[in-house]
Order: structure tokens, then C-alpha cells, then sequence
């Protein structure tokens, strides 16, 4: 937060106890980019124990996207809350080295193309005879198994096979794809609940299991009714840009100090307080208003009417008489914007951490927040290979062997 901020926010984050949620849970990540090591994220975030094992040529995010002075800004958020050791799994010394850690672990985190832990010795059957409480979760593109399972694949990928790239952009426009890694982000989110379901069902059976996540099924659960209305009623959603098929008016306005504002009229009490503000009530009284479904039909003139009262007044004036008629309406943000936002300030949203090569830096906290097990960003990305002495170490890789490792390219 700024030095000049005086909102109290101390019930945002409570402290909690010591303890954290997941304590005692211990996470490898041998995952590279977005997806699986997000998940990891997740459960570090809450307390897990995570080491992140890269080849010992770094992880690739640490090269992805932005960076300062040669410091990749994706890893510094992505590894936050983990222990980086370097291992390269392809050789016999990194796989003899990584099954004695998988005896006092509880998740494995992985993406390789299935079969390729298989090929090395580390398929499940092998480590499950190892520690039969492992669960091994496996993020994909498209699985382990059916006809594409050993194809490349990214997020991008699911994006658009999953029907959302096909109803997104506006109706004469492309498929659209949009700006970030949505798909990841929702699959890890997937996976985390999933790892944590198979723990919790380990508490009864004492045996672990394998998770197996396509990318491309999470962005289909999303899209809600598409499946059983196509299966029920032969209908493919169209693309409609910002507004709804399923109600009116939604959509992004411009104001009059060229800011943007979004309005949603999803409940018909919102729909009705919107017209009546903009002083528009006729069209309440009108047979087809009452339901969404028709009132999205006359998008158009609902638009015109909204999109004309907004167009009159600055963001803030528009906000403010919203707020009043306890109608929907958020401004458009841009990062800089969130990051001056009194609400996301009460609930620290963003978080500052003091890291080792940038100094402060500032990303998303932990996205959630519990009562007496908050979690808490604890460290952000480390440098490559930072642990690998500390972790290797406490499985029998004496400083002489890790010299030893280190010229033969294992760490």
C-alpha cells in the first residue's frame, strides 16, 4: 500500500495461527509453464512445501514474457512460495535422486507428454511402489489417453477447442482469444481442488491416486447450459460481443471523460432500477421487459438509452448514481487502476514482497481468504538452482556428489 493510505485493513489478512492450512503437505513440481505450476502455486500459498525441480537449464518461464534487468517478472508471481532446485530427470542420477524424494512426498505436479515419465522409470506404478500415498497429478493438454493425448498442447489451444474462442468477439467478427492465459489459469485452479480432493479421499482409503487433467474440459464446465442446450435443443450460442443472449441491457458504455463502465442487468430488479434511472421507465411497463431472454431482442434500444444517459457523464458521476439506485455498474480497469482501488487496497489484493533480485516487488496475493488458516506469500520466485544444496542435501547429495552432479549436467 502507499504511505499516504490510512484504510484500516487489518481484518483483510488476519495473521491466523503458526500453522498453516496445508502444513506437513509436501509438493514437487516438475511442471513447466502455466498450468501445473500455478496449481503448485496454489498450495503453496496455503503453507504446502513446494520445490520446484527444473532442468538444470532453468525453467522457461524464467524467460517468458517481461523482464527487468535480465529478471523474468512471470516467475518472480509463478514460483512465489517455492524451493528451486535444479535436476535434470532425463538421467539416471536425477531419476535415483528424484525417487528418494518421492518417498517422503505427497503430490507430485507434472506436464510432460504421457509416457514420458513412464520412459524414465517414474511412471506412477513405479513411484506409487515407492510411497502408495503419492498423488500424482498429471496436467495436459488433451490427457492421457484418446487419440490426442501425445499431441503439444497450451492453453491457447484449449481456449479455442472448448467452445469458448467460437462465442467470443463480436457477431461479424473472428473467434477470439483472449489476451492472457485463461485456460491455465482455470485448469490450475482445477487441478489444485482435485489434488486436494484426492488427499482428503486418502484420508480414508491411506492410498494416493493419479489426477489426470485435459486443459480442455475446465473452459467447457465453464461454459454453463451451451451442452445441454445444444444436446436438448440442436441451438449453438452465437457470438454477441459484450452484450447477453440472455439478458439486456449488458454491455460496456463510454463516459464522458472517455473512461468505459460495464453494466449488467442479469437480475429483473436491476434491469428495472438501470431504466428507470436513465429515465427511460416506459420500457418497464412494456410486455417483452420482463423477461431477459426478450429484452435482449431489443438490445439495440436499450443500448441507445443507457449508452446515451452514460455518455453525458464522467465515470465517477455515473458510479455515484448507480451506487444510489442500488443498480450494476463497475468501471473498466486497467492494472494502474486496481492497484489504486480502495476496495482492492481493503483487501490487499495486491501484495508487496521484498525479493532477492529486484527488491520490492509488488503481484497478486493469495486469492482467497481464510479465517484461521490464512495463507500468505512468503517469498517471491527464487534464482535458479537457490535450494538445490539445501533440499539435495537432506536426501544424502553430500557438497562433493553435488560438485559431482553439477559437471555432468544433472543439477
Amino acid at each position: 500500500m502507499s504511505d499516504t493510505d490510512t484504510s484500516d485493513t487489518s481484518a483483510a489478512r488476519p495473521a491466523g495461527p503458526a500453522s498453516a492450512a496445508l502444513d506437513g503437505i509436501r509438493v514437487l513440481d516438475i511442471a513447466t509453464l502455466f498450468a501445473g505450476p500455478l496449481a503448485a502455486t496454489l498450495l503453496g500459498d496455503f503453507g504446502a512445501d513446494v520445490t520446484k525441480v527444473e532442468h538444470p537449464k532453468g525453467d522457461p518461464v524464467r524467460s517468458h514474457g517481461a523482464s527487468k534487468d535480465g529478471v523474468g517478472l512471470w516467475w518472480k508471481m509463478l514460483a512465489r512460495n517455492k524451493k528451486a532446485i535444479t535436476l535434470y530427470l532425463g538421467s539416471p542420477e536425477g531419476q535415483d535422486i528424484f525417487r528418494r524424494m518421492v518417498a517422503d512426498a505427497d503430490v507430485v505436479v507434472e506436464n510432460f507428454r504421457p509416457g514420458t515419465l513412464e520412459r524414465w522409470g517414474l511412471g506412477y506404478e513405479e513411484l506409487s511402489a515407492i510411497n502408495p500415498r503419492l498423488v500424482l497429478a498429471r496436467v495436459t493438454g488433451f490427457g492421457q489417453l484418446g487419440p490426442y493425448a501425445k499431441r503439444p498442447g497450451f492453453g491457447t489451444l484449449a481456449e479455442a477447442m472448448s467452445g469458448f474462442a467460437a462465442i467470443t468477439g463480436e457477431p461479424d467478427g473472428p473467434p477470439t482469444l483472449p489476451p492472457f492465459g485463461l485456460a491455465d489459469g482455470v485448469s490450475a485452479l482445477t487441478a489444485a481442488f482435485g489434488i486436494m480432493t484426492a488427499l482428503h479421499a486418502r484420508e480414508r482409503t491411506g492410498r494416493g491416486q493419479v489426477l489426470d487433467l485435459a486443459i480442455i474440459e475446465p473452459m467447457i464446465t465453464l461454459l454453463g447450459p451451451q451442452a445441454i442446450m445444444y444436446d436438448q435443443l440442436g441451438e449453438l450460442q452465437p457470438r454477441t460481443g459484450n452484450r447477453s443472449a440472455n439478458n439486456a441491457p449488458r454491455n460496456t458504455y463510454r463516459t464522458k471523460d472517455g473512461s468505459w463502465v460495464a453494466v449488467s442487468t442479469s437480475a429483473q430488479s436491476i434491469a428495472e432500477r438501470v431504466m428507470r434511472l436513465v429515465g427511460r421507465p416506459e420500457y418497464v411497463d412494456e410486455p417483452w421487459f420482463a423477461s431477459g431472454a426478450e429484452r435482449a431482442k431489443h438490445a439495440d434500444e436499450l443500448d441507445a438509452a443507457v449508452g446515451g444517459w452514460i455518455a453525458r457523464r464522467t465515470r465517477a458521476e455515473v458510479t455515484e448514481a448507480f451506487e444510489e439506485a442500488q443498480a450494476a455498474v463497475a468501471p473498466i480497469y486497467d492494472m494502474g487502476d486496481i492497484f489504486q482501488d480502495p476496495q482492492f487496497r481493503a483487501l490487499e489484493t495486491i501484495t508487496t514482497v521484498e525479493d532477492e533480485e529486484l527488491g520490492p516487488v509488488r503481484f497478486q496475493n493469495v486469492p482467497f481468504r481464510l479465517s484461521d488458516t490464512p495463507g500468505a506469500v512468503r517469498w517471491s520466485g527464487p534464482r535458479k538452482g537457490r535450494d538445490t544444496a539445501e533440499v539435495l542435501g537432506a536426501y544424502g547429495v553430500d557438497a562433493d556428489a553435488l560438485a559431482g552432479l553439477a559437471e555432468r549436467g544433472v543439477v
